[in-house]
């Protein structure tokens, strides 16, 4: 079973549980193993920065971890098993990262319904299933 997982959370989409939650924590708790929150917020081009505040990149940051504790407050998972990370950069760079650094096992991510007969996963997805170091459920709600 696996052990440590990672859920990768989109806290831009309006639903009100991560896709791929339930079928993360169901893998955890089957085998016992942790499971952690990564989000990955875009990086802003160096051209708009003298658009936004100082401390922006900070504030994006403190609210991404405030959202990730409120759905990890949620997750039926004893503390010591559930964790969140946040990351600024590229979604699939960072997300294979963090996988890595966390020694997971398993990347959980999401996908959205194909809109084209010839549409695979989406590219993030995509991506990480190609480099991934460890395996990868895609879940499509």
């Amino acid at each position: 079973m696996y052990k440590r997982i990672v859920l990768a959370v989109d806290l831009a989409e309006s639903e009100s549980a991560p896709k791929g939650l339930p079928q993360a924590l169901e893998l955890a708790k089957a085998g016992g193993g942790e499971l952690r929150l990564v989000n990955v917020q875009p990086v802003i081009p160096a051209t708009f920065m003298e658009y936004v505040p100082v401390d922006f990149d900070e504030e994006q940051e403190k609210r991404a971890k405030v959202e990730l504790d409120a759905i990890l407050a949620g997750v039926d998972l004893p503390a010591e098993r559930k964790s969140a990370a946040t990351r600024a950069g590229g979604i699939y760079h960072e997300l294979l990262e963090e996988a890595s650094e966390w020694s997971a096992d398993l990347i959980v991510v999401g996908s959205h319904r194909p809109v084209m007969s010839d549409y695979l996963l989406g590219s993030n997805a995509t991506t990480i299933v190609r480099h991934a170091q460890c395996s990868v459920l895609v879940v499509r709600e």
